[in-house]
């Protein structure tokens, strides 16, 4: 994904959620090294939008949470790919293949086929 992410002429938008769910691991961890790391690389990662959530995304959140019953976390997530425009999704989680807003790509799917 992140090699694709590189090539010029793609894009790639997430919510600053995002950053709070990958970090919570490390900082778990008390590893100031590994939260510093993931940080630098994905703060200035090419070809990568952060969004943060704001009254709009809350808004088509909470639409989605309704409509799909998935949780909060996953509705902003969900709620800000739609919002950037994005076409796909790629996630671990199977709960964003209820949303038809865009393709969801599951992880575990592909290594599973392969």
């Amino acid at each position: 994904m992140f090699i694709w992410l590189e090539r010029p002429g793609h894009s790639a938008v997430t919510s600053t959620l995002t950053l709070t769910e990958l970090l919570a691991q490390p900082y778990r961890e008390l590893s100031k090294s590994r939260v510093s790391a993931f940080f630098a690389l994905l703060s200035i990662y090419p070809n990568l939008e952060w969004i943060a959530p704001d009254l709009q995304i809350a808004d088509r959140a909470a639409q989605l949470r309704a409509a799909h019953r998935i949780r909060t976390p996953d509705a902003v997530q969900a709620a800000t790919a739609i919002h950037g425009g994005a076409t796909g999704f790629v996630t671990n989680d199977r709960v964003f293949r209820r949303i038809d807003r865009f393709e969801t790509l599951v992880f575990d799917d592909v290594v599973s086929a392969n």
